[in-house]
């Protein structure tokens, strides 16, 4: 039986962000960039450096660089059977291109291409129907801080519950819960005053003014089996930030935990 691998998996997408072609490559080919609207993120900035995503407590995903081309191109590989936890079995890595082109108006389109080869299993397919509505709302943030925090260091902070019971159900008691309204509604969520800025299917994205600015992803996830999994991703740019993000981080997961769902 061959090895070799053979069946084909692309996810292709564009994005139109401000600011010039220097403060996007900024963005999303340095450590602090990608740290800022993505993951945290450690990259050996060149080409053949070495790269990990983190993901959560003992979670993450490594790589390197294949192609250094400022301010124009990043190609980027990562062992994706290894981030799910399987045995390679002859894949190919997840290989992630981003191509800038500038605009006239002070705008670039960042051009996404995610591509690999597989066995065609079904833990695949699985992956990468759900890599686009994972991976596509963090270019909202990427717009949000071109546009607002371009060139800042960001403190990040995450909190997550999982509850029983269907993600629909679990989004709306959450959005209800925090008067998370339509994109532009002014809101306060937590004590913390923001701007809606994008509703997705089950996920909201507000930036923050007061006390600290910056920004903050409200979601819930399918875990499938009944399960749903409620959370905050927040990005914060100020020196007061590290002190909020203490003490707001352990409050989150508390609030995450004690939302009520209807049965």
């Amino acid at each position: 039986m061959s090895t070799t691998p053979n069946v084909p998996y692309r996810l292709e997408f564009s994005v139109e962000v401000p600011g010039t072609p220097e403060q996007v490559w900024q963005a999303i080919a340095t450590a602090k960039g990608m740290s800022a609207w993505f993951t945290p993120t450690e990259m050996e900035e060149r080409e053949g450096g070495a790269l990990h995503f983190s993901m959560g407590a003992e979670m993450g995903s490594d790589g390197h660089v294949t192609a250094w081309e400022p301010p124009r191109r990043i190609v980027y590989e990562e062992d994706w059977a290894a981030l799910m936890g399987k045995e390679p079995d002859a894949l190919s890595p997840l290989t992630s291109e981003f191509v800038v082109e500038a605009q006239s108006g002070g705008t670039c389109v960042v051009r996404v291409t995610s591509s690999g080869f597989g066995r065609g299993a079904e833990w695949e397919s699985e992956f990468w129907d759900t890599m686009a509505p994972g991976w596509m709302p963090f270019f909202d943030n990427l717009r949000l801080y071109l546009a607002h925090f371009p060139g800042q260091e960001a403190t990040h902070f995450e909190a997550s519950a999982s509850h029983p019971g269907d993600a629909d159900t679990l989004w709306s008691s959450v959005r209800q819960a925090l008067g998370l309204g339509a994109e532009g509604a002014t809101v306060e969520v937590r004590g913390a005053t923001g701007t809606v800025e994008r509703v997705g299917e089950r996920q909201t994205l507000v930036r923050l003014t007061d006390p600290v600015p910056g920004m903050v992803s409200v979601y819930v996830w399918d875990e499938g089996d009944g399960r749903a999994t409620a959370g905050v991703r927040a990005y914060l740019f100020s020196p007061e930030a590290a002190d909020y993000a203490r003490r707001e981080e352990p409050a989150w997961r508390s609030w995450l935990q004690s939302i009520s769902v209807p049965a």
